[in-house]
């Protein structure tokens, strides 16, 4: 995969974190919000941390899909004891020449010497002001699937010490802490910043631009480079097909190579067979959501309708909820058995619907509201099962 560099964002977001953009709000928190594959966590880690770190920030980078089994303020503080390693090794050596069981980082944080590169015991402002102090410069701690934390209560715990890190750390005219949360989902990334109770209320979602016509033209020039016998490359064409893939370069590029390979059987110009690749993909994508809300019982084929149709005011159990499930499945509806198709919804692989902490529900892939939208726009929800309509009663799910 080719890295498309985006260095004019990413010094635009540097700019807003440290609080230079008249009016901004980034300096107080940093939201990204951008569908999966379009090239999210690439951006993050390949332009805006060596931006940061060339503006003189240390840079904590973790991500909470990496393992979504471990508590998300684990996996935090391992980033932040990583970043710490390297501004704690000469004290460190230091105090183990001297015979000291442990050192104190900056006045701030002890550290056992034997767990240099652990932080145990300690607070997630106490860790992130410790590295500040140590590092003896700003520091930005950018959270790559952020609304992961919102499904325990640990989690939500731990987004709370990093608000109250950065009210402790930033002072007006001085930010010594820069928070990036970034989320595949704009939907669940809103439950950080849209209610009282929320960590980070009153922030804003950003949605992070997508690739466009400036990387299919870098692509074009690639192959032009590569096979001049292709010039001139046809953009328009290889637009539309990116535009066909979701906007998505990893779908892009594997089409593209497939191709350009010598092994390729065409019979026309690539760029044609590219947007063919985009078309199949765009069907075969819509197929296999329509498959899968098929496979689903009557009740939690209602349920998943429910929460497509109502997003973030959906409301599980309500009366206006339970009158929707009888009226799409033609039998009376029960609390316990709603309440049981949303758990089947939860446990199916790949889950169709996600929870937080909190209780509230989203469609697990937000790919299945576009596709949603899609259907309702053109007249063509729902989906028809050849074996039957949805009014069919759920003996079992009592």
């Amino acid at each position: 995969m080719i890295h498309f560099p985006r260095e004019a964002l990413a010094q635009e977001l540097v700019a807003a974190l440290r609080g230079q953009v008249v009016f901004g709000d980034a300096h107080n928190g940093l939201f990204l919000a951008a569908p999966r594959r379009t090239g999210k966590s690439t951006f993050l880690q390949a332009d805006l941390k060596p931006a940061l770190e060339a503006a003189g920030v240390v840079v904590a980078y973790v991500d909470l899909w990496a393992d979504p089994r471990r508590d998300p303020g684990d996996l935090i503080a391992d980033a932040i004891a990583r970043a710490l390693v390297p501004h704690q090794s000469l004290v460190s050596r230091t105090a183990k020449r001297a015979g000291l069981d442990s050192v104190t980082i900056a006045g701030a944080l002890k550290i056992d010497v034997s767990k240099i590169g652990k932080i145990d015991g300690v607070t997630l402002p106490d860790a992130l002001r410790a590295l500040h102090e140590a590092a003896q410069a700003p520091v930005a701690l950018i959270v790559d699937e952020a609304q992961h934390a919102l499904t325990s209560e640990a989690g939500e715990a731990t987004m709370s010490a990093l608000k109250s890190a950065r009210d402790q750390l930033n002072r007006p005219g001085e930010v010594n802490l820069m928070l990036v949360m970034s989320g595949s989902d704009r939907d669940k990334l809103l439950r950080l910043v849209n209610t009282y109770g929320s960590p980070f209320y009153g922030s804003q979602i950003t949605r992070m631009p997508p690739l466009g016509q400036d990387f299919v033209d870098h692509v074009a020039r690639l192959i032009t480079a590569q096979r001049p016998e292709l010039a001139p490359v046809d953009t328009g064409l290889l637009m539309q097909a990116f535009e066909r893939f979701g906007q998505r370069p990893q779908f892009f590029m594997e089409a593209l190579g497939q191709s350009l390979s010598p092994l390729a059987d065409l019979t026309g110009r690539f760029e044609q067979a590219v947007v063919d690749a985009a078309s199949r993909r765009q069907v075969d994508d819509e197929a296999q959501m329509e498959s899968e809300f098929l496979a689903l019982r009557p009740l939690e084929r209602a349920v998943l309708w429910r929460l497509l149709e109502q997003g973030p005011r959906f409301r599980p159990y309500d009366g206006e909820a339970l009158h929707f499930y009888r009226e799409k499945t033609g039998a009376p509806v029960t609390v316990a058995k709603a309440q049981n198709a949303l758990k089947s919804l939860r446990e199916r692989t790949p889950a169709l619907a996600w929870k937080s902490a909190r209780g509230e529900y989203a469609v697990d892939d937000a790919a299945m509201h576009r596709w949603y939208e899609q259907l309702v726009q053109t007249g063509r929800w729902p989906p028809e099962d050849a074996q039957g309509d949805l009014a069919l009663t759920d003996g079992d799910d009592a």
